[in-house]
């Protein structure tokens, strides 16, 4: 793949108002200013004649796939609520790629999307990113698991109290996730313990536990779903707690503890903030949140949480966060760079950059407005 003649935006602190950009084998080779593009006669360019080319868009908390589009029990693998500790729970597993809704988020620039299991458990399973062009799922992982999905708050109250079963308080859910921490702790240190002592044997197998230990081991992320605010600081201090490489999902009540969350370096998969107060602890959604905790400092991003906002529309979630006070270009990043580096895949997506993956997608117009929409979608440098 080779552009030229395009506005480069890069996020990567450096723009090219007229540029050119190679790919190879699915990978940025190069890039910069026309006066130095390398086109060689004979050689096949695209001319984007001045068009805006930006990063793939990411939306870094969905669950495209879990929930199929069109149908009820059928296409519902979103939440396993049988069980409230459910880490053992793979997203790969319950991915159908078919799914019409993952061309939909191709078509409006999104090129990869984290995704996974829902909130109705206080530890629900493991979240995947992934690309949304191809066919099998295994082809499309940009990394999985990502991160074990943790839920405060309503949902598993609400869920668990129709079955007279535990948790239906916010205590026994945090209490839940702690003891499910404190035995894969326990059952690292035996594990270790047997590896490095040859007359020890390792503990008997447990499903549970083993999901845990890339946890535990900070090799993948928690990410814990919590709107209120009281529910964002019992998610921090259970990460604490645990010493996990963790990250708010929803933040809803953000805003109103920034700086706290500043004083934490927390980071906030902020939103959906395109919708209506649908249950109690949304009744301080406002789309101005990922702007005011932008402003305190707070590394954020925004989501929409499809399908509770179709995934098409993040750049409309992303204008409406401009209207109510975020920069442009901070905008832009929350979700380009900063989804990328907060769930720590910026190594392969995110920006343009040489040694990335060619996800590229090409406006004629503001891509945060309303009539905006994508001339061109470039994935692994394969124009879709």
């Amino acid at each position: 793949m080779k552009i030229k003649n395009a506005v480069l935006h890069t996020m990567e602190g450096i723009d090219y108002e007229n540029g050119w950009l190679t790919a190879e084998n699915g990978v940025i080779t190069g890039l910069g200013p026309m006066g130095i593009c390398p086109e060689q006669p004979g050689e096949e360019w695209i001319d984007l004649q001045g068009a805006d080319v930006y990063p793939g868009f990411i939306d870094a908390h969905t669950h495209l796939g879990m929930w199929e589009d069109g149908l009820t029990f059928e296409g519902d693998d979103g939440n396993e609520e049988t069980d409230p500790i459910t880490p053992q729970l793979r997203a790969v597993d319950a991915l159908n790629p078919m799914d019409r809704c993952f061309r939909e988020a191709l078509e409006s620039g999104v090129t990869t999307v984290v995704t996974g299991p829902g909130s109705a458990n206080p530890i629900g399973g493991q979240m995947a990113a992934v690309k949304t062009f191809g066919r099998c799922i295994d082809k499309m992982i940009v990394k999985a698991p990502l991160a074990i999905k943790m839920a405060l708050g309503e949902n598993p109250k609400n869920v668990y109290h129709g079955k007279n079963q535990m948790p239906v308080t916010r205590m026994a859910t945090a209490a839940l996730i702690r003891e499910q921490l404190y035995k894969a702790e326990r059952y690292l240190d035996e594990v270790e313990k047997a590896r490095a002592e040859e007359d020890v044997d390792p503990p008997e197998y447990d499903i549970k536990c083993e999901a845990l230990l890339p946890l535990l081991r900070r090799e993948i992320q928690a990410h814990i779903h919590c709107h209120r605010a009281d529910d964002i600081f019992t998610a921090i201090r259970l990460a604490e707690e645990f010493q996990l490489d963790y990250v708010i999902v929803h933040g809803t009540e953000g805003h109103l503890i920034a700086e706290e969350l500043a004083e934490k370096n927390a980071r906030v998969l902020n939103g959906p903030i395109l919708c209506d107060r649908s249950k109690p602890e949304l009744r301080n959604l406002t789309p101005a949140c990922p702007g005011k905790l932008r402003e305190a400092g707070v590394q954020t991003a925004l989501i929409t949480d499809h399908p509770v906002i179709p995934l098409q529309y993040l750049t409309l979630c992303a204008g409406l966060a401009v209207r109510e006070g975020m920069s442009r270009e901070d905008a832009l990043r929350a979700i380009t760079i900063e989804p990328a580096r907060i769930c720590g895949i910026d190594n392969r997506v995110g920006s343009l950059a040489v040694g990335k993956d060619a996800d590229l997608v090409v406006f004629r117009q503001d891509p945060l407005s309303l009539a905006a929409k994508p001339e061109k979608v470039f994935v692994s440098g394969q124009e879709i």
